[in-house]
């Protein structure tokens, strides 16, 4: 099983993906990102791992997200089943995805 690796120059394209949302809706949020993870991701060609964060005040999810490639990210927003799910999290909250390469790794 492949499991979340955070290691710098790998080529892992790293997906941080922010979302605010209202409180009373942040667990919905939540649970349709688990959902969609669990029944669209993992199938997906390039998907190594997707970890799903809630902020303490209510107000914001994160997913932090690696895939193999920009490309294989690119395929996965074009899928159609993948959009419907996407757009189920869309119409709860705003997000912001942003795309990253991780540069540096730091453990105590």
């Amino acid at each position: 099983m492949t499991q979340t690796t955070i290691r710098a120059g790998d080529g892992v394209m790293t997906l941080i993906n922010v979302f605010t949302v209202a409180p009373q809706q942040q667990q919905e949020l939540v649970d349709i990102l688990a959902e969609a993870t669990d029944r669209v991701m993992v199938a997906m060609p390039g998907f190594i791992s997707a970890n799903i964060h809630r902020s303490d005040d209510g107000t914001h999810v994160v997913n932090y997200a690696q895939w193999r490639s920009r490309d294989d990210f690119a395929a996965m927003q074009a899928d159609e089943l993948a959009r419907e799910h996407m757009g189920r999290a869309a119409a709860l909250a705003s997000f912001e995805p942003i795309v990253c390469e991780v540069v540096s790794v730091h453990h105590a």
